[in-house]
């Protein structure tokens, strides 16, 4: 069997995939480990699910009599710059974005956690020119229909479930961090 999976993620997934990019940011701006987060194209879309999903999906197509192929994705996308925004819902801080292209900037609107430091006119993502790839695709959605026919397959996460699934894993990471920071241990921002 083959099996084409769209974007699936986790908590554990690589630090340089755009999700876990946004999410270990976040929650290291949230605890001042970090200032910004710079991205390319905010205007992207992609079709995000939980691994966890996939993985069932994945056996499902083992179990079968007679292999074949199938397509596991959402067939839901979602913009980078709407992945930020509910990011930040899950940390209760609204963010807004100004400008376009190269000048966009993500701008907290409000902070409605006390915990956090952070402060409104606060920029906290900026585009990056230098991570545009060149051959973007604009938009990239998954058709599961014939999983779902076949196989009886769902995806039972939900994106807002999984963000904050990530965020809150790199929160405690985050806050692991500037505990060994204010300890006095040097702590590297090895993740931009």
């Amino acid at each position: 069997s083959n099996g084409i999976l769209f974007n699936h993620e986790s908590p554990v997934r690589g630090e340089t995939f755009v999700t876990r990019k946004i999410t270990r940011a976040i929650a290291r701006i949230a605890t001042g480990l970090q200032s910004k987060l710079y991205l390319g194209n905010l205007s992207a879309q992609r079709d995000w699910g939980h691994a966890q999903d996939y993985v069932e999906a994945m056996y499902l197509m083992m179990q079968q009599d007679a292999p074949d192929d199938y397509v596991i994705a959402t067939g839901i996308t979602t913009e980078i710059r709407n992945f930020i925004r509910m990011v930040c819902e899950e940390i209760n801080v609204e963010i807004e974005f100004s400008g376009k292209g190269k000048e966009e900037k993500g701008i907290i609107a409000k902070n409605n956690n006390p915990e956090l430091s952070l402060t409104p006119g606060q920029i906290i993502v900026e585009v990056d020119p230098n991570y545009f790839r060149p051959t973007e695709v604009e938009q990239l959605i998954g058709d599961a229909s014939k999983a779902k026919e076949k196989l009886g397959w769902q995806p039972k996460y939900s994106l807002r479930e999984l963000i904050r699934e990530m965020i809150q894993a790199d929160l405690l990471i985050a806050q692991r961090e500037q505990l060994l920071k204010d300890k006095g241990f040097p702590v590297a921002n090895q993740f931009e």
